[in-house]
C-alpha cells in the first residue's frame, strides 16, 4: 500500500469513527449503550479488536467524564453510593481488562454477534425498559450492597468488552437496586467513568491504544455526551430505544457480512 493510500485510509477511519462516536456519546448519556455504537464503529474500519477496545476506552472515557460532571451538578449522584460504586467498579474493571488481553480478536467478534441480537431482543420485549418506571426504594444498606454487586459484575464486563454496559447498568440499577431513574443515570456514569479509566490504564500499559484517533474521537464523544445530558434532563430516556435498535440492526448486519466475506 502506498503512502497516499495510507493517508486516504487514515482519513476514512477518522471520518467513519468520529461521527459515530459522537452519536454513541449522545445515546450513552440518555440511556447507556453507547458502546454498542462506538466499538463496532472502530471494528468496521478494520482496526484489530484489542486496539479497538483500548482506543474506545479513551474516547468514551473523555465523553463520560463530561456527562458525569454534568449529572453531578444536577444532583443525580449520591456520594455514598458513588464511593461504593467506584471501589467495586475499579476492582471489576481491572479483572475484566486483564482477562481481555489474553483472548483472541476472533472471540470478541463472535461475542459481538451474540450481544447485539440479544440486546435488541430484550429492548423489543421490554418496551418500557429505558424509561424505567420508579419502584419501591430499598433500605439504604440493601441499596448499597446491590449497587456494589452490580458495579463489580458489570464493571468486570465493561473492562472485559464493554458494549451495552451503560444500558445494562441503568436497567440493573433501576430494576434490582431500585434507584430512581435520575440517580441510576448518575450512578451509571460514575461506574462507566471508573471502568473506562481503569481499563484505559491497562490497555495503555500494553500498547493497545491509538492515541491520535482516540483523542480525536473523544472530542466528538464530549460533544455527544453534552447534548445527550441536556436531552436527558428535559425528556428522560425517551427516544433512545428506537435509535439503539436501528444501530444494533445495522452493525449486526455489518458484522455478519464481515464473517461471510
Amino acid at each position: 500500500m502506498s503512502s497516499k493510500e495510507d493517508v486516504v485510509m487514515t482519513w476514512l477511519t477518522f471520518m467513519i469513527v468520529c461521527p459515530l462516536v459522537g452519536l454513541a456519546g449522545f445515546v450513552d448519556a440518555i440511556a447507556g449503550g453507547g458502546g454498542l455504537i462506538s466499538l463496532p464503529a472502530y471494528l468496521m474500519t478494520g482496526i484489530p479488536a484489542h486496539m479497538a477496545i483500548g482506543t474506545n476506552k479513551l474516547s468514551s472515557g473523555m465523553g463520560t467524564l463530561v456527562a458525569t460532571a454534568e449529572f453531578a451538578r444536577s444532583g443525580y449522584i449520591r456520594i455514598k453510593l458513588a464511593i461504593v460504586a467506584v471501589v467495586m467498579a475499579m476492582l471489576g474493571a481491572n479483572i475484566g481488562s486483564n482477562l481481555a488481553l489474553h483472548l483472541s480478536d476472533h472471540f470478541f467478534r463472535l461475542l459481538l454477534l451474540a450481544i447485539l441480537p440479544l440486546t435488541a431482543l430484550y429492548l423489543l420485549l421490554h418496551r418500557t425498559a429505558l424509561t424505567a418506571p420508579s419502584a419501591v426504594a430499598l433500605p439504604p444498606l440493601k441499596a448499597g450492597l446491590a449497587v456494589g454487586a452490580i458495579a463489580l459484575l458489570l464493571g468486570a464486563y465493561d473492562g472485559f468488552y464493554g458494549p451495552g454496559a451503560g444500558t445494562f447498568l441503568l436497567l440493573a440499577l433501576t430494576g434490582i437496586a431500585r434507584l430512581p431513574l435520575n440517580t441510576a443515570a448518575g450512578t451509571t456514569k460514575v461506574i462507566n467513568l471508573t471502568t473506562n479509566l481503569t481499563s484505559l490504564v491497562v490497555f495503555l500499559c500494553n500498547g493497545k491504544v491509538y492515541l491520535l484517533l482516540g483523542l480525536s474521537a473523544g472530542c466528538f464523544s464530549i460533544l455527544g455526551n453534552h447534548l445527550g445530558t441536556r436531552y436527558f434532563k428535559r425528556f428522560g430516556g425517551r427516544g433512545a430505544r428506537p435509535l439503539i435498535l436501528l444501530v444494533l440492526t445495522i452493525f449486526f448486519a455489518k458484522t455478519v457480512w464481515d464473517f461471510c466475506h
